[in-house]
């Protein structure tokens, strides 16, 4: 892709909206909705607007009529890389008030505040449906020396049934191969510029620029540079978010080999969750970052719903104070009404961790920033039942804690262990459990699932993680990835 330092704005595209210079005071709607549209107001800036400025004061201002609105089916092609090659966009300078903290300072004790929607409207709703032919997909991929990883990624979207119509790779502060693997196969590279918020940082450089030049019949992927697709990920994926039903559509990962023992482990962990999203036809809690694949409209309306703050965060899709923005971004969409689904068929593979310190600080991270984000929104319909499952997560951790003290009291005061006969019948239900929900990976599997030296040890490994992270969350202390 070749560098130019300045965006082109098309008489074909006049309307190439991305922050540059101050918003103008009069909001206009993305190009190509209507009134009856579920999209939100915005504040663009008019690129062309901002040309014609510029070509007055150097004295070379352009002849003729004003080209009109812009709509989805004139954007050409190079719309896109023209913005993603043009100057930095600089984020947001208000800062909303942080309700994790009150105004009380990055680290102060975090308050759980309740989160109210702007409008009684945002309840379960749909976005316009269309048909999967008439739309449109850009697939994005965050990488950070993934010279050993994207090839595999990029040929997984090339090789979709139905493939996206540009892949933008997003190299962040890359230093080894990356840019020239992902160049080498013919996709656009994006190169961040000052990010210092990560996944989350480059993902949203890139999305200031490109959602307000996408139209409703536009789908967003975002997936990790580690991950890869199955053949059909997008093609299933794209029937259900036509339908307007969904905000996004996430995928049932599985682990790709490597790791040796502890990546076996995963692999065994990622089956069973397939298993429970496939017997929840579909259901899931969260969009993973593995993989998802959001209307364009949805983030959109996260980004609107930020700047007029009924959502937590700066004005733009990803909050980058949290430790787990996916999963902080799945809470968003759902707060404005709109639903979530992760396909048996949208399958693909990601990256197990290869040791078991990575492994621990992920589920560390994991967990600490789903309570986070859960204190950030507060009690609210949608978080009800994540508060849920954080209370059956702690009361697993008290029986556990309940279990080892029983055997360590029989030890002392017996000098044996003495299995009474309620925990017996709770450590069976649990070896047949862990048994039977690994019957995808074979018989092997099976008999080692039901070991129980084996799994017991592997969960005592991941509720160490959860009970760290409770404790981290209780003591206010800094969080760091």
């Amino acid at each position: 892709m070749d560098q130019i330092s300045e965006p082109v704005a098309t008489d074909a595209y006049p309307d190439a909206w991305f922050r540059e210079g101050e918003a103008t005071p009069r909001p206009a709607r993305y190009p190509g909705f209507d009134d009856t549209s579920t999209a939100i107001l915005v504040r663009p800036v008019d690129v062309m607007a901002a040309e014609r400025r510029r070509a007055r004061r150097s004295g070379t201002a352009p002849t003729g009529p004003a080209a009109g609105p812009a709509t989805f089916g004139a954007r050409p092609d190079d719309t896109i890389t023209n913005l993603l090659v043009g100057p930095p966009i600089e984020p947001p300078s208000v800062e909303p008030v942080d309700r994790a903290t009150n105004g009380r300072g990055k680290h102060a004790p975090r308050k759980a505040a309740p989160f109210r929607l702007g409008t009684k409207r945002r309840r379960r709703r749909s976005l316009p449906a269309h048909d999967p032919a008439t739309m449109r997909i850009t697939a994005l991929v965050p990488a950070h020396n993934e010279e050993d990883q994207i090839g595999d990624t990029i040929d997984s979207l090339l090789a979709q049934k139905r493939p996206p119509e540009r892949i933008i790779v997003i190299a962040d502060n890359c230093s080894d191969s990356t840019v020239e693997i992902a160049r080498g196969r013919g996709v656009d590279v994006f190169e961040t510029v000052g990010n210092q918020h990560k996944k989350a940082g480059g993902l949203n450089q890139v999305l200031d620029r490109l959602l307000p030049v996408l139209g409703p019949r536009d789908a967003v992927l975002v997936m990790d540079a580690d991950s890869t697709l199955g053949p059909e990920f997008l093609s299933h994926g794209l029937e259900r978010l036509a339908t307007g039903e969904f905000g996004g559509v996430g995928g049932t990962f599985t682990g790709k080999p490597g790791g040796g023992f502890v990546g076996m482990l995963q692999r065994n962990e990622y089956a069973r969750y397939v298993r429970d999203v496939q017997r929840l036809q579909g259901k899931a809690l969260v969009l993973t970052g593995t993989a998802t694949l959001f209307r364009a409209l949805a983030l959109q309306e996260v980004v609107e719903a930020r700047r007029t703050r009924v959502l937590p965060g700066l004005p733009q899709v990803y909050d980058t104070r949290v430790l787990t923005e996916d999963n902080e971004l799945t809470l968003a969409i759902l707060h404005l009404g709109l639903r979530i689904i992760c396909p048996p068929k949208c399958t693909l593979e990601t990256e197990v961790m290869l040791t078991w310190r990575d492994l621990f600080n992920q589920r560390l991270r994991w967990k600490r920033g789903a309570l986070e984000n859960l204190t950030d929104y507060g009690w609210t319909r949608v978080t009800r039942s994540y508060w849920g499952r954080q209370v059956l997560s702690l009361i697993g951790l008290l029986v556990i804690v309940i279990y080892l003290s029983s055997l360590l009291f029989s030890l002392i005061v017996t000098g044996s262990v003495v299995v009474q006969p309620v925990w017996m019948a709770v450590t069976l239900v649990f070896a047949l459990e862990r048994a039977v929900t690994v019957r995808s990976r074979g018989p092997v599997q099976m008999v080692l699932g039901a070991l129980i030296v084996v799994e017991m040890a592997f969960d005592l490994f991941l509720q160490a993680a959860q009970a760290k992270a409770f404790w981290d969350a209780i003591r206010n202390k800094e969080r760091k990835w």
